[in-house]
């Protein structure tokens, strides 16, 4: 078994790719998995409605690449919140979310993201806390009972963009099936806003971090930063979460149209698997 596992953001790769396109891709750059999206668009939501049939074709798929989907980020719940002022955003947000644990647990999906967010939310509205709340534990019941595991990802708003931010809800909830996704660039940015410090943030979350996103940020800009021309110290960050215990990791970046897609993928493999094989390494020599 391998030391660690590095997994690739689905949309890394171009939509219109088939998903045995996608997965055969993965491995050819080197990736152990894929995180699949799940994001705002109807046409992303629709997966979760998909067919016995057509489920397990991807669990065919997966087979026949030797490349497994083993995380789902769930982004839609940035639209449909589960503190939603609205009746009809929050109970189509607990929908996806449950139809989500479903799928994760046909396709054998061990960690499903939720973002840590609410589009309605005011530091002075107590309503919009305790609801989110009692829908965070109503979603960590549902995964208990299918045996997933919900992850909060630190995020770029005020509600939830650091690891203590996040583990407040996690003590609250008390399950051993919620805990928190860190994004490392979501954090960076976030240290830069308080003055605080990112290896600082991710000690609080000892014991209670399923994996971590890689993503590359600059100050006020969360997305579409090439790796090495932003502020993220992944070195130091992985060297941190290696030392809790952390061995899944996730590059995330996006396709935009770079008809050398490929070779962007390979990038970020090696970039990010070199640091990983220097904690290993230096697990050895301290041995």
């Amino acid at each position: 078994m391998k030391a660690y596992l590095l997994g690739l953001y689905e949309k890394a790769m171009p939509a219109w790719l088939s998903w045995r396109e996608k997965l055969k891709a993965a491995g050819e750059a080197g990736y152990d998995y894929v995180e699949i999206s799940i994001d705002e668009t109807e046409e992303k939501i629709s997966r979760l409605d998909m067919t016995k049939e057509e489920r397990l074709d991807l669990v065919s798929a997966m087979y026949e690449t030797d490349m497994p989907i083993r995380t789902m980020c769930v982004s839609a719940l940035t639209k449909y919140t589960l503190g939603n002022d609205d009746p009809e955003y929050c109970a189509r947000g607990m929908e996806i979310l449950e139809k989500s644990i479903r799928l994760a647990d046909d396709l054998g999906i061990r960690v499903v993201m939720i973002p840590g967010y609410d589009v309605y939310y005011k530091p002075s509205s107590l309503e919009t806390k305790r609801r989110y709340l009692k829908n965070l534990k109503k979603a960590a019941e549902m995964a208990e009972t299918a045996g997933v595991i919900l992850g909060l990802e630190t995020m770029e708003n005020e509600f939830m963009n650091t690891v203590e931010k996040a583990m407040k809800y996690v003590t609250l909830c008390g399950s051993n099936y919620l805990k928190v996704y860190p994004d490392i660039g979501n954090l960076t940015n976030a240290a830069v806003q308080y003055q605080s410090d990112v290896l600082e943030d991710l000690e609080l979350g000892r014991g209670n971090i399923t994996s971590l996103h890689l993503k590359e940020t600059l100050p006020g800009r969360y997305r579409e930063v090439p790796y090495g021309t932003g502020h993220a110290d992944f070195e130091s960050a992985i060297a941190k979460a290696w030392d809790m215990g952390v061995r899944r990791y996730v590059a995330e970046f996006w396709y935009k149209g770079k008809e050398n897609w490929k070779e962007d993928l390979v990038f970020a493999n090696k970039m990010m698997s070199e640091i990983l094989d220097r904690q290993i390494k230096g697990a050895g020599e301290a041995c």
